[in-house]
């Protein structure tokens, strides 16, 4: 049988109260507002720079693909950008691939753009970061060209310096000597002052120790760790990694937080959603019921939708999460994620229904630690060719034939390109 969730506001809640203390019908909960909607007062320190407690992801600004993106939806993605910013979130997330074919480096753009025609105080536009990856192609294999690509993505911004340079993924387990030289760049894009920060993603825990030592000796603070972290995504490597950044003094910043769409309670198994994604929910959302009944609970509870719940969650294990944001509605909602925290014991209620339920988030192929995981299921290296397919397809056994359309593609030479959309 079909689960029946909803993320809506349950009825029961007729009044409900705002961080701001003002109360508001849920029918129309922000309209009438015009002071900050859920102000996030606690700010949280990342290396040397101050943000909001949970930042925006921009994966879907550009991205046809995946995310159905049009050049049409400029001016709303404009209005989620002001709403965010007039709200004090201040970080952004975003990278030199997000966009596919010619709309490669969109979400950049896109970002620059909004930054530089945001009509609020000068302060607030100042204290905005920008969070953007720089991908590991194949092609990148000298710290030169990682500077470089660091400053082209400063140049589709028009922007003086970038808040976080982060490398998109690690290469260690397939181009050993290029990961070396992909370090040394975010040494040198640091020391030249083009960011504030340097950071990484992808990184399994083995190598997230590696780097950070490397990047110490070097003098660079290792500033940030993005990872997919969300209650589909608790398994002991997650969690490993967050014991490690706490100790090294790292931020964790949680991408994926509500897994893609599964944790907003918009989909069940005879609802799915369409293109790629439906493939992965197929897959994973029969199993999810005990994880989306408790999330659903809570929510009632407190007046507050499913997403927001799970975003809080995140929050709560001291991590950033960076929901991605396509429509006005997506932004007020993940707003309303801040401005109160879960109890202890509902936290506990959550962790426990997401180890009940029996299916888990598969990890990126990217994360170093998942790799190594995957080429020992299936007894060799893996090829770039598996590594695309492994990616899309969350294959885990040998022999599964590749979409041709992708195979097309990384003849193209855009296998890095691919991956990273993904």
């Amino acid at each position: 049988m079909a689960m029946a969730l909803s993320n809506s506001v349950p009825s029961a809640c007729i009044i409900c109260l705002s961080a701001s203390n003002q109360f508001y019908p849920p029918s129309s909960p922000f309209k009438s507002l015009k002071p900050p909607l859920f102000w996030p007062w606690q700010k949280v320190k990342m290396g040397p720079l101050t943000v909001s407690p949970m930042g925006f992801g921009t994966w879907a600004w550009g991205n046809q693909l995946l995310w159905g993106y049009q050049p049409s939806m400029d001016s709303q993605l404009q209005q989620v950008f002001n709403l965010a910013v007039e709200n004090g979130i201040n970080l952004f997330d975003t990278a030199d691939s997000y966009g596919t074919g010619r709309l490669n480096g969109q979400s950049e753009k896109l970002l620059g753009k909004f930054i530089r025609e945001f009509q609020g105080e000068k302060r607030i536009r100042d204290e905005i970061v920008i969070a953007t990856k720089f991908a590991a192609y194949p092609w990148r294999l000298t710290s030169g060209q990682f500077v470089q690509a660091c400053r082209a993505s400063r140049d589709r911004m028009q922007i003086e310096q970038i808040g976080i340079g982060q490398l998109h993924w690690s290469t260690a387990n397939y181009a050993p000597p290029q990961e070396l030289a992909l370090w040394n760049g975010l040494v040198a894009m640091y020391e030249k002052g083009l960011v504030k920060a340097v950071g990484v993603s992808n990184y399994g825990p083995k190598q997230l120790v590696k780097i950070h030592d490397y990047l110490k000796a070097r003098g660079v603070p290792l500033c940030s760790a993005q990872v997919q972290f969300s209650l589909l995504s608790m398994g002991e490597d997650q969690m490993e990694i967050k014991n490690i950044c706490d100790s090294l003094d790292i931020r964790l910043i949680s991408y994926s937080p509500l897994g893609l769409g599964m944790l907003t309670g918009q989909y069940t198994p005879s609802r799915l959603p369409q293109g790629p994604r439906g493939l992965l929910f197929k897959q994973i959302l029969p199993g999810l019921k005990p994880l989306l009944v408790s999330l659903r609970e809570i929510a009632e509870k407190r007046c507050k939708t499913i997403p927001q719940v799970a975003i809080n969650w995140c929050i709560c294990k001291g991590t950033i999460p960076i929901p991605g944001v396509k429509t006005v509605k997506q932004a007020e909602e993940n707003l309303g994620a801040l401005g109160w925290r879960l109890s202890s014991s509902e936290l506990l209620q959550l962790d426990y229904a997401a180890q009940e339920s029996p299916q888990r988030m598969i990890q990126n192929i990217f994360q170093t630690n998942v790799l190594e995981e995957t080429e020992r299921l299936w007894g060799h290296k893996l090829k770039k060719s598996e590594i695309v397919g492994a990616e899309f397809y969350q294959l885990k056994e040998p022999g599964d034939s590749l979409n041709p359309a992708y195979a097309n593609r990384e003849k193209k030479g855009r296998v890095g390109a691919i991956c990273s959309q993904i």
